[in-house]
């Protein structure tokens, strides 16, 4: 699958985050500073892996459709692996 440059853009950012809180801990930076950034970041991952999971369903359903396949159990995949990422 191919994840285009909008995804890795979105963990590269991600990855500025993290060394953000590592610094934060280094200076000893509030706790509830420091958990603010933690959960943006795991927003920022949750997004993330909702875009890869609804664009790699997207190409799946792509192709099952030109082969005459059935899609449901792609869905049924994609929304269990989403709520398996939680």
């Amino acid at each position: 699958m191919e994840y285009g440059k909008n995804i890795q853009n979105r963990l590269k950012r991600i990855e500025g985050q993290i060394k953000g809180v590592l610094k934060m801990i280094e200076q000893g930076k509030d706790c509830r500073e420091v958990v603010t950034q933690l959960s943006a970041a795991r927003n920022a991952i949750d997004r993330t892996m909702g875009g890869i999971v609804s664009t790699n369903l997207e190409q799946c359903v792509r192709e099952n459709v030109e082969k005459g396949e059935g899609t449901e159990h792609l869905v049924k995949e994609a929304v269990e692996l989403l709520i398996k990422s939680r």
